[in-house]
C-alpha cells in the first residue's frame, strides 16, 4: 500500500534536471561562408583577412562588385579563400553576413538588403561615433544602437552584434599571428550567439564572449571611442580581455 505522497509509477518521480550546458561548448563553422558587407573598409578588409586566413570563405560586399573583387585580390583572393562582389550578391551566398559599413550609411544599406539578408545571421561591428577637436565620442541612434537599428531593419534577419573593439591596423598585418583580445557578442538567441563566438574563436587567440542581449548594444558599440582614446595616448591598438571567465 503507497502512501498519499509517495509516486504510484516511475512516471511520478521528480524529473532530472539536465546538466547546464557548458558555455564553451561552441559549434562548428568552419563550413560556413561569411559575407563582410562594407568589406572594402579598413575593418570589413581586416576581419575579411582573418577570417579567410583562419580557413574561413569569404566573401567582400562592397557597392561596386569591381571595388570588392580588387578587394579580394589585394587580401589573398582564391590562393585565401577570399571573392570579392556586390553587397547583394554577397547577402545572398553567404551563411553569416557581418556588417561593416561606415555608420552614415548604415541604415541605408542594410533597407536595401532587406529582402538578400532574410533569413540570414547578422553580425552588426559598426560603432556610432562623432568627431570633433576633442576627440572620439559616441553617438546614441533612435534605436539605442546601430545593432538595434539593424534588427528593426531587418524583421526576418537574425541580428546580433560583435567584433566591435579590433584594430584593423592589427587585424590586416599579415606579421601579426595571433590576436590576443575578447570580443563581446550580443544577441536575442544563445544559438546565434554561440555560433558568432564560435567564429571568433576561429582567430588564434582571439575568444567571443557572451555579454547580453542587444539591448545592451549601446555602451559596447560606445566603449570604441575609449579605446580610440587609449589608442592615441599610448601609441597603441588596444583590445579588451574579460578576466576570470
Amino acid at each position: 500500500m503507497t502512501t498519499p505522497d509517495a509516486p504510484n509509477s516511475a512516471s511520478d518521480a521528480p524529473a532530472k534536471k539536465a546538466p547546464a550546458k557548458d558555455p564553451w561548448d561552441l559549434p562548428d563553422v568552419s563550413g560556413l561562408t561569411v559575407g563582410v558587407l562594407g568589406g572594402t573598409g579598413d575593418q570589413g578588409r581586416g576581419l575579411a583577412y582573418r577570417l579567410a586566413r583562419a580557413g574561413q570563405k569569404v566573401i567582400i560586399g562592397s557597392r561596386a562588385a569591381e571595388r570588392a573583387q580588387t578587394a579580394a585580390r589585394e587580401l589573398g583572393g582564391a590562393e585565401l579563400g577570399i571573392e570579392g562582389a556586390d553587397n547583394a550578391e554577397c547577402s545572398r551566398r553567404s551563411d553569416i553576413v557581418i556588417i561593416a559599413v561606415p555608420w552614415d550609411g548604415h541604415a541605408k544599406t542594410l533597407d536595401s538588403l532587406r529582402e538578400e539578408l532574410s533569413g540570414k545571421l547578422v553580425i552588426d561591428c559598426v560603432n556610432p561615433l562623432g568627431f570633433d577637436k576633442k576627440g572620439a565620442y559616441a553617438l546614441k541612434p533612435e534605436e539605442g544602437s546601430a545593432a538595434e537599428q539593424a534588427a528593426a531593419l531587418l524583421p526576418d534577419s537574425r541580428v546580433t552584434a560583435a567584433f566591435h573593439h579590433l584594430s584593423a591596423v592589427t587585424l590586416q598585418d599579415p606579421e601579426v599571428e595571433q590576436i590576443d583580445t575578447d570580443v563581446m557578442v550580443l544577441g536575442e538567441s544563445r544559438a546565434d550567439t554561440d555560433l558568432v563566438q564560435a567564429l571568433a574563436a576561429r582567430i588564434p587567440g582571439m575568444r567571443g564572449v557572451f555579454a547580453g542581449r542587444l539591448r545592451n548594444a549601446h555602451q559596447v558599440e560606445s566603449l570604441v571611442a575609449n579605446l580610440i582614446s587609449v589608442n592615441r595616448r599610448y601609441k597603441a591598438h588596444a583590445g579588451l580581455r574579460v578576466t576570470d571567465v
